[in-house]
């Protein structure tokens, strides 16, 4: 197992990406820039050292600058466990000192490039933000119009529309009002339905129960569309990574009101189911914005939460 470290590096809503060199393994696609540990090397330390030597930037140890994923791959012929970081504190301007191009790419854009198998779970990473706000309670359309609005102002970026109870008339009106609301801020939205409902009213994706999980044998939406499931072991979790998702969010991690005595994963069991997994995964249950950096140390894309982001 050959451990590399990688870099997602950060321009507003861009990344870097840099084309591999025709003459090795999986010559002539792009890849996110990083390199191989040397031994005694920690995984940052490595990193800084190969964007150095490919780009000609440095990096620090900023907040900013973060665990994002880790992928473990076999490709036959190699097997390789990828360390990835997003960066976005960094001196300098990168270029191909190895004589490889590089390209500023708008994220969204990304599945448009060619990556080797083992850099696709990285580039759906790269896609994501690090808070996934699941909708709460509400008293009325109004109601739930402000709770909505007010999350959006504080910068959420991913939203799935759940509203446990609603017949499919009221959820389509929900998520009519509630997709205005993300697009106008720029945000996505996942509904908690049928793949069909996502589809007739528009939205970025469906967010799939457990129940709808273990009734589907094909990936229900196109892959320019979102796919996410809910999974609270680790079989779930391989049933979602075999239909196809994007990503999946794992809970609970602690208990939580909503299922008061439920008794949460803890972090060092979240991080062993996470390991093995191909896709970027949410941490849910009981967490809000301070956990973020210990959710991202166990591997984590981030947080998924109600009460954290959605107001009273």
């Amino acid at each position: 197992m050959i451990h590399v470290v990688a870099a997602v590096i950060r321009r507003g809503d861009e990344v870097l990406i840099a084309k591999r060199p025709t003459h090795v393994h999986q010559g002539g696609l792009w890849e996110f820039p990083g390199g191989k540990l040397e031994p005694g090397e920690a995984p940052f330390q490595a990193l800084a050292r190969e964007l150095g030597e490919e780009l000609g930037i440095r990096i620090t140890n900023s907040p900013n600058n973060h665990p994002l994923i880790q992928v473990a791959h076999d490709y036959g012929d190699k097997r390789v466990f990828l360390d990835v970081w997003s960066i976005r504190d960094f001196h300098g301007t990168p270029r191909g000192n190895e004589g490889q191009a590089v390209a500023w790419v708008n994220s969204e854009r990304l599945p448009n490039y060619e990556f080797p198998a083992a850099n696709l779970p990285i580039v759906q990473a790269a896609r994501l933000p690090s808070r996934y706000l699941i909708t709460g309670e509400f008293h009325s359309l109004s109601d739930f119009e402000r709770r909505l609005r007010t999350a959006l102002a504080q910068g959420i970026q991913l939203v799935q529309l759940r509203v446990p109870g609603a017949d499919e008339p009221e959820l389509e009106q929900l998520a009519s009002l509630a997709l205005s609301l993300c697009h106008n801020a720029g945000a996505k939205l996942l509904l908690n339905s049928s793949a069909e409902l996502a589809r007739r009213v528009g939205a970025d994706g469906v967010h799939l129960n457990g129940a709808r999980l273990r009734q589907l044998h094909t990936r229900p939406l196109p892959t320019e569309l979102w796919v996410a499931a809910s999974c609270h072991s680790p079989e779930e979790l391989g049933l979602a990574q075999r239909l196809g998702v994007d990503f999946v969010v794992l809970s609970p991690v602690k208990e939580t009101r909503s299922h008061p005595g439920q008794t949460g994963l803890g972090w060092d069991c979240f991080a062993d189911w996470v390991r093995p997994a191909k896709v970027p995964v949410f941490a849910l249950g009981g967490l809000d914005e301070a956990a973020l950096s210990q959710a991202r140390l166990r591997g984590a894309q981030g947080i998924a939460a109600i009460r954290a982001w959605w107001p009273d």
